[in-house]
């Protein structure tokens, strides 16, 4: 998890940061809704990849969509901590006793 704890750090650092500076400074500059999109269109690659059975392919692409999740929730104030912490609570529980509680 260091990697991507450190990748988080990274990514938070460039929020204020010279959008000419750095990709992820210039992606946040753009604001939340366009990194979002570039999210979505990693996931589709990471899809793609999956369904060829390309194991290098949706290796490299699953690295992009971390990337770019990790950018997504920085552009809405959101952390990998937030994320852990939530992923935390619901550890030990049923994942179908989980979903059933979102929909109530």
């Amino acid at each position: 998890m260091t990697t991507l704890a450190d990748l988080a750090a990274t990514i938070a650092a460039r929020k204020g940061a010279d959008p000419d500076s750095s990709w992820t400074a210039k992606l946040l500059a753009k604001g939340p809704e366009k990194c979002a999109e570039k999210f979505g269109e990693e996931a589709i690659e990471a899809i793609i990849e999956a369904v060829k059975g390309d194991r290098a392919g949706l290796t490299a692409e699953a690295a992009d969509v971390l990337y770019h999740l990790l950018v997504m929730l920085a552009a809405r104030d959101v952390t990998l901590d937030d994320v852990l912490a939530e992923l935390a609570r619901r550890q030990g529980q049923s994942g179908l006793a989980e979903k059933a509680a979102r929909k109530g």
